[in-house]
């Protein structure tokens, strides 16, 4: 979902943009064929690092794949095995950790396309009418779960109406009654 919130009164303005989204990956060239061959992110950093991390020297390769708007998505992975081990994100996985990207329908039907012909079929890969926007998901090599989102048309005065009831709709939810606000939705 799109939207630019006014911040909170008393409060600073909100970060620019996202700089990255760091994941961890147990195959670096397999997530850079995915994200570079078929996604179409270009790779535009690989940084080589040696630090002294969480109590421990830490041997790694962070990887950097560019969005549009100059953020990207980065993947860790780790020389030593028990370190690879020690930050697998495989151990607490969730539909719910995702990240989301924002696209149009053109680029959204070639990525489908692409991921179809790089044979990703469901249940790997699956599409969502949330009502205010549709969104292809699918799981990358590594366990991420990726969604790329068209917003809808009328996106600007959706947003709108939910920024205007965001904190009394919290509220109502908090207090118990948990029915749903999406009108959207067919």
């Amino acid at each position: 979902m799109t939207q630019t919130a006014p911040p909170p009164s008393g409060t600073g303005r909100p970060p620019i943009r996202l700089h990255h989204n760091a994941f961890v990956t147990k195959d670096q060239e397999r997530t850079r064929a995915f994200y570079e061959d078929v996604i179409g992110m270009p790779l535009v950093a690989t940084w080589t690092e040696v630090d002294e991390l969480f109590g421990a020297e830490r041997v790694y390769c962070h990887t950097f794949f560019a969005l549009a708007d100059g953020s990207a998505l980065a993947f860790f992975q780790f020389a030593n095995p028990e370190d690879q081990e020690l930050f697998d994100p495989e151990l607490t996985p969730s539909p719910f950790r995702h990240i989301a990207l924002a696209t149009d329908r053109a680029n959204q039907d070639a990525i489908r396309t692409r991921i179809a012909d790089a044979g990703y079929v469901e249940p790997q890969t699956f599409v969502l009418d949330h009502g205010y926007c549709v969104s292809l998901y699918i799981t990358d090599p590594n366990g991420l779960l990726l969604e790329f989102t068209v917003d809808d048309p009328d996106a600007d005065a959706i947003n709108e109406v939910r920024r205007a009831h965001a904190r009394k709709d919290l509220e109502r939810w908090l207090g118990g009654d948990h029915s749903s606000n999406n009108t959207y939705r067919d």
